[in-house]
C-alpha cells in the first residue's frame, strides 16, 4: 500500500491571522500618510505666511514713515487664499529704532495665527547728515 502525501491547505484560521496582520500594517501605512500631508500643508501655509510677513516688512522699510504706524492691518491675496496681517511696532531702548512684529494668519480675528515674524527698523537719515 503507498502512502499517499497529505495536502494540506491553510486553516481558516491562518487566513484570518494573516489578514489581520496585513489590515494592521496597512493602518499604520495609512496613518504615516496621512500625517506626512498634513505636515506638508502646515509647512506650505507657513511659507506662504512668511512671504506675506516680508513683504510687509519691506514695505515699511521702504517707506518714509517714523515711527511706523502701530496696529495696522490688512490682508493680501497669496495662492489663492487671503491673508491676514497685522504689526505691532514696539519702542526699544533706543530712540532711533523699533520693533515691529508682524502676525500673519488666515482667519481675520487672529485666532490661530500661522506664523509671526519680527525685525528692527532704524530711522531714516536725514538728507545732508554725517554719515561717517
Amino acid at each position: 500500500m503507498m502512502s499517499r502525501a497529505k495536502n494540506r491547505g491553510m486553516t481558516l484560521l491562518e487566513v484570518m491571522v494573516a489578514l489581520f496582520v496585513f489590515a494592521l500594517a496597512g493602518t499604520a501605512v495609512m496613518k504615516a500618510a496621512s500625517a506626512h500631508l498634513s505636515s506638508i500643508s502646515d509647512i506650505e501655509d507657513i511659507t506662504f505666511a512668511t512671504w506675506v510677513a516680508s513683504n510687509r516688512l519691506n514695505q515699511i522699510k521702504i517707506s518714509d514713515t517714523w515711527p511706523p504706524k502701530n496696529n495696522q492691518k490688512g490682508s493680501v491675496e497669496m495662492a489663492g487664499r487671503t491673508w491676514y496681517w497685522q504689526q505691532q511696532v514696539k519702542k526699544t531702548n533706543d530712540s532711533t529704532l523699533r520693533q515691529i512684529d508682524i502676525m500673519v494668519g488666515l482667519d481675520e480675528l487672529f485666532n490661530n495665527s500661522v506664523t509671526s515674524v519680527t525685525t528692527f527698523v532704524t530711522q531714516p537719515a536725514t538728507p545732508g547728515a554725517n554719515n561717517g
